[in-house]
């Protein structure tokens, strides 16, 4: 079989570089976090990432797209940094790392958490269907840790893993949220505290 026209091999459409998905991934959230997913063009996105708007359509097809990719994007930034803290040998000290790693993530993108929070509660969503299925896998890795302390038999009774999951990942989002709106005085060392006072007993651990 013949190359395609022009000595193209490959897809018709190749994946984004990870240096140009970073930077329309930062640009869209500046954006993003000055006046919200709906009104932001691809033309202004384009522009504060420093690239060009043929290139951004080239790779993503339309702006419903690229915010759908871009949110792929940073739940996997995301995912990546709770999974290396669920890693951890103990699963006690694993749950307080993955809160560490989620606080220490939407501290640097603050945006990201309010995109969150939008798009999953504003019904209907144009990408409420993906950051369903993006919120199921975070608090998949969330529910690995707490299975693993239901097994050391360090879970209190009664508590359901699942639901555990989900309510810690949605604590979390909240919870930063409301340090950046409302307290950005606060460190991030005093707002992990607060939430690990409030699981300590989740973890099986009385000592910080």
């Amino acid at each position: 079989m013949s190359a395609p026209r022009g000595g193209r091999t490959g897809p018709a459409r190749p994946g984004r570089t990870e240096v140009t998905k970073q930077k329309l991934f930062d640009a869209a959230l500046r954006l993003v976090g000055e006046r919200g997913a709906a009104s932001v063009t691809v033309d202004e996105i384009a522009a504060e990432a420093g690239v060009a708007k043929g290139t951004v359509y080239y790779n993503f097809g339309s702006k419903d797209a690229l915010v759908d990719a871009l949110l792929r994007h940073g739940v996997e930034l995301l995912a990546s940094r709770l999974r290396r803290a669920a890693g951890l040998r103990d699963p006690s000290r694993a749950l307080e790392a993955t809160v560490d790693e989620a606080l220490g993530f939407f501290g640097e993108y603050p945006s990201f958490a309010q995109l969150l929070v939008s798009e999953m509660w504003h019904t209907p969503g144009a990408w409420r269907e993906t950051l369903e299925l993006l919120r199921d896998d975070l608090a998949l890795i969330i529910r690995g840790v707490l299975d693993r302390l239901q097994e050391a038999g360090r879970l209190p009774e009664g508590v359901q893993p699942a639901t555990a999951a989900a309510a810690l990942f949605g604590t979390l989002l909240v919870v930063s949220l409301d340090w950046h709106v409302f307290h950005p005085e606060r460190s991030r060392e005093d707002v992990r505290e607060s939430v690990l006072v409030l699981i300590r007993g989740l973890a099986g651990r009385t000592d910080s």
